[in-house]
Formats: structure tokens, sequence, C-alpha cells
């Protein structure tokens, strides 16, 4: 059973690295921050069209590995339609999965396939870049979100 979870996990990782979800730039956003991984050279860039407290829209454009662009494209999904707090509170969630163990209590939904990630200590940046420049976009910062 282990075994099947770990395939589709794989499977929609890779799904997502081939098809990546709202990959465009966004020319009207109203929050953008650039991401850049030194230590394997991923580089993105966020875009999120917040109104009245809302994230209606989400986007990103880079190059990366699967994990990174995989992780951005589920990222995406996650955020639209959401309230900043709710966002917010999603980012400190994922990075605990991420870096220390599962939330209790939090129902990741798609996301759950990254959890594995922490597993392999050299890619869980390669899996936390989209959402620290996330982080960074809905902080008002453009400047690079490093993942040293």
């Amino acid at each position: 059973m282990q075994q099947d979870l770990r395939e589709l996990y794989q499977e929609v990782i890779f799904d997502h690295n081939r098809h990546p979800r709202n990959f465009h730039a966004m020319e009207d956003a109203s929050h953008a921050a650039d991401g850049y991984n030194p230590l394997c050279g991923d580089q993105l860039t966020v875009y999120l069209k917040v109104h009245n407290g809302i994230v209606e829209e989400a986007s990103f454009v880079g190059h990366g590995c699967a994990i990174s662009t995989a992780s951005a494209s589920l990222m995406t999904e996650a955020v639209k339609g959401k309230p900043l707090a709710e966002v917010e509170s999603l980012f400190q969630d994922m990075h605990a999965m991420l870096t220390q163990a599962h939330p209790e209590g939090r129902d990741f939904g798609k996301l759950e396939v990254l959890s594995g990630v922490r597993e392999f200590p050299a890619r869980v940046k390669c899996a936390t870049l989209a959402w620290h420049t996330l982080h960074n976009a809905l902080a008002g910062m453009r400047d690079t979100a490093h993942t040293e």
C-alpha cells in the first residue's frame, strides 16, 4: 500500500512538472516576487492578483527541477480564491510539513504529494522555493527570495 501511494505521488509530481498549471507571466499582477535557489539554479517569479483580501489569480514562470516546478504549479492552484490569512496559514503549514513534521489536523489535499520530499533533505529547498517566493510577494517584496 505504501509503495502504491508513493508511486501515485510521484506521478502527480511528474504530471505537474510536464504540464505545469498557471505557467505564464501575469501582466496585471498586484503582487510579484522572484525566487532563486543558488544551490541548484532553480529560478522563478510568482505573480498574484489580490483583490479585497482574496488571491483571485496566481501564476509563475521560471525554470527548475521537477519538484520545484511541480511545487509551484500545485501552489498556484491551491491559493486561488483563498483569503490572504488562509494563504499565510497554508504557507506556514506547508513549510512545517516540508521541513519538520505534518501539522496535526491539516488536510493538504493535492499538496500532500509533496510531503515525501522531507525524506530527501537536499530536495526540501526545491519544494519550498515557490512557497517562500509567494510569501515574499504577499509581503510586498520584489526582491529575490533565496533558499540557502
